[in-house]
């Protein structure tokens, strides 16, 4: 086992990578216990400490970085990944104000959730408390490793972080400002930790972890939470792909389709709250359609369309089934044309992945019979969906969206990070 710069370690054998597993897992464990109980103005310290620590090294961030995108540009990686991958000013600064924003966040560890008495006289509370030890597997955004640690620490959670190899030296860079933060506020330093290699085989050891690890949580791509719901000794709260919707009703206004849908592609192509597939209703697409083509052309995004949008544009190219369950991730789009409400929800039901769609109309019938009858972790109305994000919720941050229907659903904030007890209080009460 050889240590190497910012925190990587090159092991031996499989044996010496699980010897460390274990002791990464013993000491979240530890540190959770201790967590659990912490005051709350204790996490904010550490929370605080760990926003400064992060705007103080704001150079040696970039540097890490940089050496990241070097090596993925040399890999060929897309310049949409590219772009979750780059950490500049803006980004290090709203790391800072995302762990700032959490400090602010009520504590959920100790709230009462209910609370009855018994005719016996006992009182029974249902009481908010930690889940434990939590591991976040994560790709390509290193702004993930803030966003994780913040949360899991203001919930009173270990966290055991786990990034995607090509953002492993912004991560490791991002964790010390994290730790730094521990430190300052005397909380065990074990609260916070990163797999120390960047070999996949650092996953298969998390996810045999059950007696160290309480929750997994994925953040990637489909190939990513199959491989873990798949592999998984550990219960999961998944993040699955994003192929998010907009259906553009015949009552829509125009001109608000256009920049909804501008915004919702072509903001960030890359994250998970891009819209990836356009649904128009046959009867209006000839007046809809056009400006919405020619924006998201001129900005620069390929549009694939079945026949009845290629004759409305040439530029649009010839849409494959494939593409209406396809998570692009990049400047790309789908479009389709329907018959009316019922085929766009059955369609965004079929083919999209659960996470986020949005109908824009001015037909209040409409709207509610999308936000009731899509199936999606997140449904909007009339606005973009890349406000899919905890942050936008006013939670803070988040670990993740989650597309499940067990324990959390949309985005994963310090809330969804707690399970509960059932606190009782007696004076010596025997059941007859």
């Amino acid at each position: 086992m050889v240590d190497t710069a910012n925190g990587e370690t090159s092991f031996e054998n499989s044996a010496a990578l699980h010897e460390a597993m274990v002791a990464l897992g013993v000491s979240a464990r530890n540190a959770a216990r201790a967590l659990s109980t912490v005051p709350t103005e204790s996490k904010n310290n550490a929370l605080m400490e760990a926003a400064k620590a992060i705007r103080d090294a704001r150079e040696t961030l970039k540097a890490a970085n940089a050496k990241d995108m070097a090596a993925a540009e040399e890999k060929g990686i897309s310049g949409a990944m590219l772009d979750r991958l780059l950490l500049d000013d803006s980004r290090i600064e709203n790391m800072a104000r995302g762990l700032e924003d959490i400090a602010e966040l009520e504590d959920p560890v100790g709230a009462v959730m209910a609370e009855w008495d018994r005719p016996n006289g006992l009182e029974i509370q249902r009481v908010r408390v930690p889940l434990g030890v939590i591991g976040i597997i994560y790709e390509s955004r290193p702004n993930v490793t803030a966003d994780a640690g913040g949360l899991c620490l203001k919930s009173g959670n270990a966290a055991i972080l786990r990034g995607g190899s090509e953002s492993f030296y912004s991560s490791s860079a991002i964790l010390d400002g994290l730790r730094q933060g521990l430190h300052m506020a005397n909380l065990p330093v074990g609260a916070i930790q990163q797999v120390p290699t960047r070999d996949r085989a650092g996953v298969g050891e998390m996810l045999s972890m059950a007696e160290h690890i309480d929750i997994i949580v994925p953040r990637g791509g489909k190939s990513l939470i199959e491989r873990v719901q798949k592999e998984s000794r550990v219960p999961v709260i998944a993040h699955l792909d994003g192929n998010c919707h907009i259906y553009v009703d015949k009552a829509a206004n125009a001109e608000m389709a256009r920049d909804v849908i501008l915004n919702a592609k072509m903001r960030r192509p890359g994250i998970c709250g891009a819209t990836e597939s356009l649904v128009v209703d046959r009867d209006a697409a000839s007046q809809l359609l056009p400006p919405i083509i020619e924006a998201l052309a001129d900005a620069g995004c390929e549009i694939r369309g079945d026949e009845a949008t290629r004759d409305l544009d040439s530029r649009v190219r010839p849409a494959r089934e494939e593409d209406w369950d396809t998570e692009y991730l990049d400047a790309i789009i789908s479009v389709k044309l329907v018959d009316g409400l019922d085929e766009a929800i059955n369609h965004v039901n079929q083919h999209g992945s659960h996470h986020t769609d949005s109908i824009v109309t001015d037909d209040a019938a409409a709207a509610s019979a999308f936000l009731d009858r899509i199936d999606s972790a997140i449904v909007l109305h009339n606005a973009s969906t890349q406000f899919a994000d905890g942050g936008e919720f006013g939670m803070g941050a988040e670990i993740g969206i989650s597309t499940g229907r067990l324990h959390a659903r949309g985005p994963v904030g310090v809330e969804q990070l707690t399970t509960f007890k059932y606190v009782v209080r007696g004076d010596g009460q025997v059941r007859p």
